[in-house]
């Protein structure tokens, strides 16, 4: 098992990830540190990076050097962006950090890192066309898609940081100098053709620290229950509301918001005025945060250098498998309980009449079903049910991902608990507990018809006769414990069903 070490040196903060390379090409990540060492400040005037921001830096990666030996990691990918892309001093940085880090650092052209910027939202997002806006310290970068395919891109040479040093002018109230920076990035985007012509099926994709701390704030408005930023859904308004708040704001007070990273809570509200410039300009009504970006990107490449040229087709299939391969699950067995909870849900649409996107969350519910176990055998429906919800998942929803759980904890006696409805009612309704109900039943029983993980039960045809459902088995041998164990869920799937049920 390989572990590798990524460093992205920003024009803002540096970041160093720990990520464990699985089989089959799948990779997490176990570890994590962060720095904000602001290399991109001050450039504005001469265009040369700071001596005591290159300290500042040096010592970080040297730092990030120690955690990885820590960890034996002995491959480091390390890059570095917009800062020391232009920077005139360039050259002997990067040869002052090889020689006292030990570390070369790869300079990445604008061109790449937008790239990588795409493959990490595309290969971890189902979003068949999407406009990514990635504000960085130093630029700011837009990627427009359709159909897996980049159709256009534009990397605009300032962020957050060297907006924030450019508008810095003394006298100016918060509110003031958001609106010059508005006014400015308006002026750079109507110099920019195809940001006219956007197909109205778009989605606004929001990448980097500056989206994720807003979407921090917004869901802590909400009381939203869920940590996970990925994929998660921001109403324009929602962004308006907490613009509102901070733009206003003196430095002091802005520190003290909880959802504020401190280290860039000075430099928010310029990535805040960019954002609403863009939406100004290109009248989207929501947008959709993305927790993956270009350090995903540069990990989807490495561990699967297909996507180079080709990004994931199932998106969704990916993120279960790495966890299915993280968990030390049995691919055989989980793979026949989906099937055969596909099949159950097809064979028994008579009586539950769900419409297709149920399937995909029985799909989830059955591909995670026994993760709980690496905790405790003894309720592990509830911890399978806790691995859900929080496993990030790629390509899906957040609603479906808490359905799924809620399936999960169902599962062993088809019972939805009342204080999980309550907890997340932001996503789950009253009338979604019937629909948790049957599911979790219907996964129940496709377990139990591979109790012996030995695949016996390879199809299945219902028939709805009367007040009772008979359940017809095809066999490769003995299934006499898999029916056995099947009809133990007899008294849920009538309360459930309310239909008797018999199994051939």
């Amino acid at each position: 098992m390989e572990r590798i070490g990524i460093i992205d040196l920003g024009s803002n903060s540096s970041r160093l990830v720990i990520v464990e390379v699985l089989e089959d090409n799948h990779f997490v990540i176990i570890d994590e540190i962060k720095e904000s060492v602001r290399l991109g400040q001050d450039m504005e005037r001469d265009g040369f990076l700071k001596p005591v921001r290159i300290a500042e830096t040096i010592k970080t990666i040297k730092m990030f050097r120690k955690l990885c030996d820590s960890y034996h990691i002995e491959k480091i990918i390390a890059f570095a962006t917009a800062a020391v892309r232009r920077a005139k001093n360039q050259r002997s940085f990067l040869d002052e950090v090889a020689a006292t880090c030990g570390i070369k650092l790869k300079v990445l052209s604008a061109e790449e890192e937008s790239t990588y910027i795409y493959q990490g939202v595309i290969n971890s997002m189902d979003i068949p066309k999407g406009l990514i806006l990635e504000i960085g310290g130093g630029s700011t970068k837009m990627v427009y898609y359709n159909r897996r395919n980049i159709l256009a891109r534009e990397t605009l040479p300032f962020g957050a940081v060297t907006l924030t040093d450019l508008f810095a002018q003394e006298g100016l109230k918060p509110e003031e100098q958001a609106e010059k920076i508005e006014e400015f990035f308006t002026e750079q985007l109507s110099k920019i053709e195809w940001l006219k012509e956007l197909d109205p099926e778009t989605q606004f994709i929001g990448v980097g620290g500056s989206f994720r701390n807003v979407c921090r704030i917004a869901k802590m408005v909400k009381k939203y229950p869920l940590d996970t930023i990925h994929n998660y859904r921001l109403p324009v308004e929602d962004f308006d509301n907490v613009y509102g708040m901070v733009r206003v704001l003196d430095l002091d007070k802005k520190k003290k918001i909880k959802g504020i990273s401190s280290a860039r809570a000075d430099i928010l509200p310029a990535a805040m005025a960019i954002v609403k410039a863009f939406l100004k300009f290109t009248n989207f009504n929501e947008i959709v945060i993305s927790g993956n970006g270009l350090r995903e990107g540069i990990l989807y490449n490495y561990t699967m250098p297909i996507t180079i040229e080709k990004p994931i087709s199932d998106v969704m299939g990916n993120s279960l498998r790495t966890i299915v391969t993280q968990y030390g699950m049995d691919a055989k067995h989980v793979d026949q309980v989906v099937n055969l909870s596909v099949q159950l849900f097809k064979q028994l649409r008579v009586l539950h009449k769900f419409p297709r996107q149920y399937l995909k969350i029985l799909k989830i519910a059955a591909t995670l079903h026994d993760t709980g176990m690496q905790v405790k055998y003894y309720n592990h429906h509830r911890h399978g049910m806790y691995v859900c919800i929080n496993s990030n998942l790629c390509g899906v929803t957040h609603r479906e991902m808490v359905m799924a759980g809620l399936v999960i904890g169902a599962h062993k006696d088809g019972e939805v608990s009342p204080a999980d409805i309550l907890r997340y009612r932001a996503l789950v309704s009253e009338e979604d507990v019937d629909a948790i109900k049957k599911l979790g039943v219907i996964l129940k029983i496709a377990e139990s018809l591979d109790r012996s993980a030995q695949g016996l039960v390879t199809g299945l045809d219902c028939d709805v006769l009367g007040d009772s459902v008979i359940m017809k088995t095809t066999l490769t041998g003995d299934a006499t414990l898999e029916i056995h164990d099947a009809m133990t869920s007899e008294l849920e799937f009538r309360k459930a069903f309310h239909k008797n049920l018999e199994i051939l």
